[in-house]
């Protein structure tokens, strides 16, 4: 695998990363969302990952003929959360039901934040990793210098 590949790659796992992170924030700004625009509570969202092949826009075809190409990944779905929602007994509460129970999206944020935890270090397991090859880089440029 080229250099370049291996930007590649890191790329593609801070971005995957990145989309993660918005949807859990997203998430957790909604835990309390009762109400949306659809009707009903917020629906949790959740990122699918599956792997994808990274190349380099600087490899030559016969080095992408000769060498396996890099393994990255990408965000291949978002799905939503269709389990019934938790009900809570609040009668004063606008958006309940005849019976007073209100409907809330099932979102735990304690567990949301672990995620975005893991996304963080993630995304910072990919910064380390460019940060290496682009030194690797700088030191072959000086070595031909």
């Amino acid at each position: 695998m080229s250099l370049f590949t291996s930007l590649s790659v890191a790329a593609s796992g801070m971005a995957a990363q990145r989309q993660r992170a918005e949807l859990l924030v997203e998430n957790m700004a909604n835990a309390e969302t009762t109400r949306t625009p659809d009707g009903g509570p917020y629906r949790r969202k959740d990122a699918v990952f599956e792997t994808a092949t990274q190349g380099s826009a600087f490899a030559s075809e016969f080095q992408i003929q000769m060498d396996a190409p890099g393994t990255g990944v990408r965000v291949s779905e978002i799905t939503v959360d269709q389990s019934d929602p938790e009900k809570r007994y609040l009668p004063g509460h606008p958006d309940a039901d005849k019976d007073g129970y209100v409907s809330f999206p099932h979102i735990n944020p304690a567990e949301d934040m672990v995620d975005l935890m893991t996304a963080n270090r993630n995304h910072q397991a990919d910064v380390a990793a460019m940060s290496a090859v682009k030194d690797m880089i700088q030191k072959s440029i000086s070595l031909l210098s």
